[in-house]
C-alpha cells in the first residue's frame, strides 16, 4: 500500500514558489488548512494566485498572506468578509475574479476530473459572465466557465491515515474534496494520522492516490475565527416578522435553502413537526437549530458559518455535491435576501457600486435553480428609497427570478413577471406602501 510522507507545516510550506497557484480549502474558517497557510505565510514567497471560496479572515489562513503582501491574485466567491481583501481590491493592490459559489466549486471538481469547462445557467445575464461564450441548451440560455487547476492545494481534513486516505468532520468537506483532485501537488493537513487500515473503506472520502504529503496539526478555537463560538442573535421584531411570514409559503417536505441576512431568521420558527428539510450550500441537509453554547469544534456550521445542530437524518456532502442539488432542481425553496426587486422579477442583491461589498457567494446559483424564490427584504433602504423598483439599478443576480417578495410592509406575488399585492403585513397601510414602492403593481388584497 502506498505510504504518504510525513512532513511539517514549515517543510510543505518550501514546496510552494514564487507565482504559483494555489488552491485553499474551507469555507470561512471550517476545514480551513490555516496552520499550513500561517507557515507559508511565514516565508518570503510572493506573486501567489489564490483560489479559495474566501480569502480567511482578518489575519487568519489566506488574510495572513494578504496582509504580507503576498496574494497577486484571488479567485473566490466571498471576500467581503475580511474588510482587508476589500480594501486591497478597491485600491488595486488585490486582482479579484469573482465566481458564484457553486461555479467555482464545479470550475475547481472540472479540473480535477480533466474536463476543460462546462456550460451553466448560473449569472447568465450578469455583470459576473462578462465575455463568456453563451449557447442555449435545453432551452436555457447558459455561459461557459474554464476549469480551475493549481500548482499546488492546501486542503484540511480530520482523519488520514498513512496512505493519504482522508477523511473530512461534518460541514469541513465544503471546498477540500474537490481541491484534493485538482492540484498538481496536494498537502493534507489533518487532525490525526492513524496507520493504513484503520478507516473503514466505507467512509473514506478522499483516496489517498490524491494526496501527496500529511501534515499533522490540531485545530483550536483561536483558529475558528468568528465560527469559535455561538453569539446570540437578537430577534428584531419586523424582521422575525417577516421571516415568519416566509415560514408560512414553505410546505411540509420542502427542501428549503435558507440565504445570510434575514432569511436565516426562519430557522429558529422551524419546528421538528413542520417536516421542512433545511439544505446549507456548503454541504448539509438537516440542518437544526442554532445550539444554546458551542462551536465549530463541536457543531457543523452554516452557510452564515454560525455553528448549528443537525437534525435526525442529517446528512453531509461537499461543496460541488451541495450545488449539484441547487442547480439539479433538487431544492425546492430559496429564501433569499434582496437589495432590490423589480416591475419584471429581477433580483439584485450582491452589490452595491462603490460600497465594501465583494462576494456573490451561492445566490446567483440559488436564483437559477431553486424551483422557487421568495425573497425577503425591507422595503425601503436606510436613506428612505424604494427597493421594489420599475428597474433594478444594482447589478443583477438573476433576472426574473422572484415568486414571492416579502418586506416588512407588505406580500407580492409575481404573476406573469408583474408584482401583485396579496396582503399587508401587521402594521402596515396600504396607503404607506403605495407611497413606499416606485415599480407599478396590482392591488389584490382580501375583501374586508
Amino acid at each position: 500500500m502506498k505510504q504518504v510522507p510525513r512532513i511539517s507545516a514549515e517543510e510543505a510550506a518550501r514546496l510552494v514558489r514564487d507565482g504559483a497557484v494555489l488552491m485553499a480549502g474551507g469555507f470561512g474558517m471550517t476545514g480551513n488548512p490555516v496552520h499550513l497557510l500561517h507557515a507559508l505565510a511565514a516565508t518570503g514567497v510572493k506573486d501567489l494566485t489564490y483560489i479559495g471560496n474566501n480569502v480567511g479572515e482578518v489575519g487568519l489562513g489566506g488574510g495572513r498572506l494578504l496582509r504580507n503582501r503576498q496574494l497577486r491574485k484571488a479567485i473566490g466567491s466571498f471576500f467581503t468578509s475580511n474588510r482587508e481583501a476589500v480594501a486591497a481590491a478597491q485600491s488595486g493592490a488585490l486582482e479579484v475574479q469573482l465566481l458564484p459559489q457553486g461555479t467555482l466549486a464545479e470550475a475547481i471538481r472540472a479540473g480535477g476530473a480533466g474536463l476543460g469547462g462546462f456550460y451553466t445557467p448560473t449569472a447568465h445575464g450578469t455583470p459576473i459572465a462578462g465575455d463568456a461564450d453563451v449557447r442555449v441548451l435545453g432551452g436555457r440560455p447558459q455561459i461557459f466557465v474554464p476549469a480551475l487547476r493549481a500548482d499546488v492545494a492546501f486542503v484540511r481534513a480530520w482523519q488520514a491515515d498513512t496512505a493519504g486516505n482522508l477523511v473530512y468532520r461534518r460541514t469541513e468537506q465544503n471546498f477540500n474534496a474537490a481541491m484534493a483532485t485538482a492540484a498538481d501537488l496536494v498537502i493534507a493537513e489533518v487532525e490525526r494520522i492513524v496507520p493504513v487500515g484503520s478507516l473503514d473503506p466505507d467512509h473514506i472520502h478522499t483516496p489517498g492516490i490524491f494526496v501527496d504529503y500529511l501534515v499533522e496539526a490540531h485545530i483550536g478555537l483561536e483558529d475558528l475565527g468568528s465560527s469559535a463560538s455561538v453569539e446570540s442573535r437578537g430577534a428584531d421584531p419586523t424582521r422575525l416578522a417577516m421571516a415568519r411570514r416566509a415560514l408560512a409559503e414553505l410546505r411540509r417536505g420542502d427542501v428549503v435553502n435558507l440565504g445570510i441576512g434575514i432569511p436565516t431568521l426562519v430557522a429558529d420558527l422551524i419546528r421538528p413537526e413542520d417536516g421542512i428539510i433545511l439544505h446549507t450550500e456548503n454541504g448539509m441537509l438537516g440542518v437544526g437549530p442554532v445550539p444554546e453554547s458551542g462551536g465549530a469544534l463541536d457543531y457543523p456550521v452554516n452557510a452564515g458559518k454560525v455553528p448549528v445542530t443537525a437534525l435526525p437524518g442529517a446528512s453531509y456532502f461537499d461543496s460541488a455535491g451541495s450545488f449539484g442539488m441547487i442547480r439539479g432542481g433538487h431544492v425546492d425553496v430559496a429564501v433569499m435576501g434582496g437589495l432590490e426587486v423589480d416591475a419584471r422579477g429581477n433580483l439584485a442583491n450582491w452589490a452595491v457600486p462603490g460600497k465594501p461589498l465583494l462576494g456573490v457567494g451561492g445566490a446567483m446559483d440559488l436564483a437559477s435553480g431553486a424551483r422557487r424564490r421568495i425573497v425577503l427584504m425591507t422595503h425601503v433602504g436606510p436613506d428612505g428609497a424604494p427597493k421594489l423598483v420599475p428597474e433594478c439599478r444594482l447589478p443583477l443576480t438573476a433576472r426574473g427570478v422572484v415568486d414571492v417578495l416579502i418586506t416588512d410592509l407588505a406580500v407580492f406575488r409575481f404573476e406573469g413577471g408583474d408584482p401583485v399585492l396579496v396582503e399587508l403585513m401587521p402594521g402596515a397601510t396600504l396607503d404607506a406602501v403605495r407611497a413606499r414602492t416606485a415599480a407599478p403593481f396590482t392591488e389584490r388584497l382580501p375583501s374586508g
